[in-house]
């Protein structure tokens, strides 16, 4: 379906059925008009990169056959906030500011990862650029991230409920705000448990995709934005070469089917891409242990447990899976900083302020030094140097109290020999009214087998770039930066 710009008045006389193949009055109509809105299905499939399509993944292959397959150049920090940001709005970290999934708000003095609101993020949208071309423009998005006080149409995102009592419970949050009981009454309630942690599963991908073919047909959005997180749980969990990563492949291909599907429908355009590219791990980096041995980490006791103190920290890491915003509090111990860091074994590179400039990641929310991993290797949040002190927080599927990401979350503790047993168990004492910890998540980070963040040695390895229409996509890699006008292109051509 295309849709004529809002406010234009056009008197056509004598439209007779044979005028249709006419090419002159076609054309004439169109300008007239002011141009047509193609509606446009933007698909993110986390981790999707060109070795993967194939055989597993029919649809997604079918697809790029019948149009447009490039590589996509992504930016540094290859991570999922940082990427979505640049498709967004066409411009680097340097501008758009979110230099990773988390940092040091510096006027708080606290660490937070994975917040919500679009604020944070500077530049022009792209829902406000394809407004600035038509007002009659409207936009979906479901699932990326920065989702929340934004000036989008439609918005979907994970929002668990917290009881006073400790328990999560799963729920979302969406604009409008009676959207969510709407998708609640039809699919039931986001399945946050199967979203992240331990018992991720399609289930959190195919709800997705659910509420985003329900949102097209009730509201036609001229843009929804879908992200589908399925395949990068797998990929992290066992690594890109294990063998299981199979059956990954076949249920998010199935999925991304239905949307190709539902596009069909009313002739929307396509386009499916990642953000990154997975690589597989062997070597955990511990820098803030090594920073702490050094004397420049401090920790405050709290019980039995240890929590970093960036107050009085003379220096400290901000983990995220391959590179880590180290934050220094005086200059004169930048040296002694980055030498620690670089010895470190796994370590690439550690980048001050005139190198982060080099690949546009100069911010003042960057650490004044950024440490790069190795291929086979990432960083961990761990600062304790004894399991016993580490605070209780770490044992648990937290994303927000833990200061760096943590992908040790899509283990259960090998060392339980009865998980759903236990799990069970204590579910059952919360539903009793009891408060107890679901602390069956390892801290061993030698599980984790894939990793990403840093830019791939091999463009197969790397993230991707599909489209519906062959002719819109230049023959060369796409760039992050430029998927924002590619987008536009898709809509407004």
């Amino acid at each position: 379906m295309v849709s004529p710009r809002r406010g234009t008045v056009v008197t056509i006389l004598d439209l007779r059925l044979r005028d249709v193949n006419r090419p002159g009055l076609l054309v004439a109509f169109v300008q007239a008009c002011g141009g047509i809105m193609r509606p446009t299905v933007v698909i993110l499939v986390v981790g999707l990169s060109p070795r993967h399509i194939g055989a597993e993944t029919p649809h997604i292959e079918a697809f790029a056959r019948a149009g447009a397959q490039r590589p996509l150049s992504t930016v540094l920090p290859a991570v999922t906030c940082t990427v979505q940001a640049s498709f967004m709005t066409g411009v680097l970290p340097r501008q758009h500011g979110i230099v990773a999934n988390g940092w040091l708000f510096r006027d708080l003095m606290e660490i937070w990862l994975w917040r919500q609101s679009n604020r944070l993020v500077a530049g022009e949208k792209i829902w406000q650029a394809g407004r600035r071309r038509d007002g009659a423009f409207t936009s979906a998005n479901l699932f990326w991230w920065y989702n929340m006080a934004a000036d989008h149409d439609i918005g979907v995102t994970p929002r668990p409920i917290y009881r006073a009592d400790g328990r999560k419970l799963p729920d979302c949050y969406t604009k409008p705000l009676e959207l969510r009981d709407e998708l609640t009454e039809r699919f039931g309630s986001f399945p946050l448990f199967n979203f992240w942690g331990p018992a991720t599963s399609i289930a959190s991908s195919r709800w997705i995709a659910n509420a985003a073919m329900h949102v097209r047909r009730t509201r036609s959005p001229t843009l929804t934005l879908v992200y589908l997180p399925h395949l990068d749980y797998d990929l992290q969990r066992r690594g890109p070469d294990d063998p299981r990563v199979a059956a990954s492949l076949r249920e998010i291909d199935a999925v991304v089917g239905e949307l190709i599907a539902d596009a069909a429908r009313d002739g929307a355009r396509v386009v499916i891409l990642s953000e990154y590219g997975v690589t597989p791990v062997s070597t955990p980096i511990h820098i803030n242990r090594a920073l702490r041995e050094s004397g420049l980490l401090r920790v405050r006791r709290e019980g039995d447990g240890e929590l970093l103190d960036p107050c009085q920290s003379e220096a400290f890491a901000v983990s995220d899976h391959q590179i880590a915003h180290i934050y220094v509090a005086r200059p004169e111990l930048l040296d002694e900083v980055r030498r620690i860091a670089a010895s470190l074994p796994g370590v690439e590179c550690v980048l001050g302020r005139a190198e982060q400039r080099t690949i546009g990641l100069d911010h003042e929310r960057s650490g004044e030094l950024v440490a790069l991993a190795r291929a086979d290797a990432w960083f961990t949040y761990y600062y304790w140097l004894d399991d016993r002190r580490a605070p209780d927080f770490a044992r648990l599927v937290e994303i927000h109290r833990k200061p760096g990401y943590d992908p040790v979350e899509l283990f259960v503790d090998p060392a339980i020999r009865f998980p759903k047993l236990v799990i069970g168990g204590r579910l059952a004492r919360r539903a009793l009214g009891f408060t107890t910890l679901m602390d069956v998540i390892p801290l061993d980070a030698t599980l984790v087998r894939g990793s990403h963040g840093r830019l791939t040695d091999s463009a197969a390895d790397g993230p991707v770039f599909l489209s519906s229409e062959r002719r819109l996509v230049p023959d060369e890699p796409v760039a992050a930066t430029a998927v924002k006008d590619l987008i536009l292109r898709h809509i407004f051509d």
